[in-house]
């Protein structure tokens, strides 16, 4: 699949804004430390991805009703769906200067029924000249995403014959209608039934 920039220049996948909020003293104090822990701009863009994979656990895995969006939430609660924890992952890279863009899938259940979008992140790092999908959406039985920037490792790979799509765009900042979800919804059940079925 070829990805498409929304934007031409690279600068607009650093930015800071509501969601994607890398200005945020507790991204900061995160990223430093990730950065300190690692010391190169690989190596830190995989441990940013194990963090956030690992250690954000994705509340429809733990059953956490909080619904966060914000990175700075999502870093400090610890928990989140895929889009949340989307932008954390982007709030980090961007922190260190790793320009990274939203991307999102069309899954479906296994007959093709129930169709939601999932939320990833892309990475162009300073030293490529291509960009790579991510998903640290968390592990689970059946699920192993894997930090990977030359053949994708992502949660779910897309079923076609059943519906299922790669979007091609590389949003600047998170889809309306995934962020809309996110700040309508009061809980987790609530976000369930806001999530939109394509975009």
């Amino acid at each position: 699949m070829e990805m498409i920039q929304e934007h031409s220049d690279l600068s607009a996948y650093l930015v800071a804004d509501e969601a994607v909020d890398h200005d945020h003293p507790y991204v900061r104090e995160t990223a430093d430390a990730l950065w300190t822990a690692t010391g190169d701009a690989l190596a830190y863009a995989e441990a940013a991805f194990e963090f956030v994979r690992d250690a954000v656990a994705h509340s429809g895995d733990s059953g956490d009703d909080r619904v966060t969006w914000r990175a700075s939430d999502v870093l400090s609660t610890r928990t989140g769906i895929c889009y949340a924890k989307a932008h954390a992952l982007a709030a980090l890279l961007r922190a260190r200067g790793i320009p990274a863009a939203l991307c999102y899938q069309r899954l479906t259940e296994d007959d093709g029924s129930d169709p939601v979008v999932h939320g990833l992140v892309a990475l162009q790092p300073p030293w490529a000249d291509r960009w790579s999908r991510l998903d640290p959406r968390g592990n689970k039985p059946g699920v192993d995403a894997r930090f990977s920037l030359d053949r994708e490792r992502l949660a779910f790979p897309v079923r076609p014959e059943l519906g299922e799509c790669d979007y091609p765009a590389l949003h600047a900042a998170p889809h309306p209608l995934a962020l809309r979800a996110l700040q309508e919804s009061a809980d987790r059940r609530e976000l369930w039934r806001n999530l939109p079925t394509a975009l």
